[in-house]
C-alpha cells in the first residue's frame, strides 16, 4: 500500500501539536502513534550529533539520492508522521525555539536523564510558566525520583533490571533479552496512554501536568501473569524456553520437518487435542485431566506429544489440529509473516513516498489500529536531519500560543 500526503484524512488528534525532545526508540515510538493519530509532531535533533543517534544505527540505510543516507532501518522504525528541526539546546537561540515551540504546543515529551533539561530552563517548571496547560511527559531509565534515578538507561539494562531477562531462555542457557527493543516499545505505549490521559484533562480544565515514566518502572508492570505468580507464591519464575508457567500443553513442539505452536488453553481443548490424533489414552489419563495436572506432569505429557508430531510434517500438524479448533500455529520468519496473506489484507506494511529515496519511497510498518471514522494517517515519511527547520514558523502559524488563553 503506498500512502501520498494528499490523500490523507484528518485524524483523531488534528489540531494538537506535539514538541518531542525525545531520541532513541521508546519517546519516538510514542510519538510517531500520536502522528499516526494525527497530531503534528515537532522532532527536535541536536546539529551536533546530527541528529537521533538512531540515525547511525546502522546498516542497513535506505539508499538515497544524494549519497549520504541518515535514514537507517532502525529511525525509520519510529520517526514517520514528524517534522525534524534542527535545534542546539546549549545556545540561547535553540533554547528561544524550543520555548516558541513549547509555548503552543499540548503536549511535550522529553527522555533526557531527570533535572538534564532544567539548566536550558526547558524542564516542566520553566515550560508550565510559558504554557500552565502543557502536557509534559518525561521518560527516564528509573525515574525522576528513587535511588537510580541518575542511572543511565537503555532498553537491555532495563530488561535485565526489571526481570523480564531471567524468564526468557532455555532453563540451561544464559538469561535472554526478548528479540527487539521491547522494554523501550512498551514504554512508548505507557507514554502514549498517560499523554492522552492528561491531554482530555487539560481540555477540560486547562491543567497540564507532568508525567514521570521510566523504563525500569514500564517493565515490572508488565510481568503480568509471572510478576503476580511471585506475589502470590513468593517463589521466583524460572525461564522455561517456549513453554508457559501456569498452561500445559502450551509450547513449541518439534515435527519431522520443524516446529509448530501448540498452545491449549483448556481442557475443553485438550480433549480435543486427543480426539484429533486419536489418542484416547491420553485423553482418558489421570495425569492429565486437568490443566492443574498438566502442569504437575508436564514432562511426560509432552514427551507423548513429541512423539505423535515426530512422524508428521508442521503443516500436517497444524491442519490437523485446526480441523480440530485446536489452537496451533507455524513459526515464521519475519521475511514469512511480513509477505503473508493475512499482513498484506491488514495492511501491516505500507509504502511512503520519500522524495530523497532512490526508489522513491520507503516501506515501514504499518500501524495496527483500524478506526472506523478516523483512520491512521501515513502523512510523511521519516525526515531527514533538519529538514523542515526553515519552514518551522509557517507551520507555528497555524497554533496559537497556549500562553495567551490563560
Amino acid at each position: 500500500m503506498t500512502m501520498r500526503s494528499d490523500t490523507v484524512s484528518p485524524g483523531a488528534l488534528g489540531g494538537v501539536l506535539v514538541l518531542d525532545l525525545s531520541r532513541i526508540l521508546a519517546g519516538p515510538t510514542a510519538t510517531q502513534l500520536l502522528g499516526d493519530l494525527g497530531a503534528t509532531v515537532v522532532k527536535i535533533e541536536n546539529p551536533k550529533t546530527g541528529g537521533d543517534d538512531t540515525r547511525k544505527w546502522g546498516p542497513p540505510y535506505v539508499e538515497t539520492r544524494d549519497g549520504e543516507s541518515d535514514l537507517s532501518a532502525y529511525f525509520l522504525a519510529a520517526n514517520r508522521n514528524k517534522f525534524s528541526v534542527a535545534a542546539d539546546l546549549s545556545t540561547e537561540d535553540g533554547q528561544d525555539l524550543v520555548k516558541e515551540i513549547a509555548a503552543r504546543a499540548h503536549i511535550v515529551i522529553e527522555n533526557y536523564k531527570p533535572g538534564g533539561l532544567q539548566k536550558y530552563g526547558l524542564d516542566y517548571a520553566s515550560l508550565s510558566k510559558i504554557n500552565p496547560a502543557v502536557v509534559y511527559c518525561s521518560i527516564s531509565g528509573f525515574g525522576q525520583t528513587g535511588p537510580n534515578r541518575s542511572h543511565p538507561g537503555y532498553d537491555l539494562m532495563a530488561q535485565g533490571y526489571g526481570g523480564i531477562m531471567s524468564l526468557t531462555g532455555e532453563p540451561s542457557g544464559a538469561p535472554t533479552k526478548v528479540g527487539v527493543g521491547i522494554a523501550d516499545v512498551m514504554c512508548g505505549m505507557y507514554a502514549t496512554v498517560g499523554m492522552l490521559a492528561a491531554l482530555r484533562h487539560a481540555e477540560a480544565t486547562g491543567q497540564g501536568q507532568q508525567i514521570d515514566l521510566s523504563l525500569v518502572d514500564s517493565q515490572m508492570a508488565w510481568l503480568v501473569n509471572e510478576g503476580t505468580n511471585y506475589l502470590v507464591s513468593k517463589e521466583n519464575p524460572k525461564r522455561r524456553g517456549n513453554g508457559h508457567p501456569n498452561i500445559a500443553p502450551y509450547n513449541v513442539f518439534e515435527t519431522n520437518d520443524g516446529h509448530v505452536i501448540l498452545a491449549v488453553g483448556n481442557d475443553s481443548q485438550f480433549q480435543a487435542f486427543c480426539r484429533a490424533f486419536d489418542r484416547s489414552d491420553l485423553a482418558e489419563d489421570a495425569r492429565f485431566a486437568t490443566n492443574p495436572l498438566r502442569l504437575e506432569n508436564r514432562g511426560p505429557l509432552e514427551a507423548h506429544i513429541f512423539e505423535i508430531f515426530q512422524t508428521k510434517t508442521s503443516e500436517a500438524v497444524i491442519e490437523i489440529l485446526q480441523t480440530n479448533g485446536v489452537p496451533c500455529g507455524p513459526i515464521h520468519s519475519v521475511e514469512q509473516a511480513l509477505t503473508s496473506e493475512q499482513a498484506k489484507e491488514r495492511a501491516t506494511v505500507v509504502k511512503l513516498e520519500c522524495a530523497s529515496a532512490d526508489t522513491g519511497d520507503v516501506e515501514l510498518l504499518g500501524n495496527p489500529l483500524k478506526f472506523s471514522k478516523t483512520p491512521v494517517q501515513y502523512a510523511k515519511a521519516p525526515p531527514r536531519f533538519g529538514e523542515d527547520t526553515a519552514d518551522i514558523f509557517d507551520l507555528l502559524s497555524q497554533y496559537p500560543s497556549q500562553s495567551k488563553s490563560q
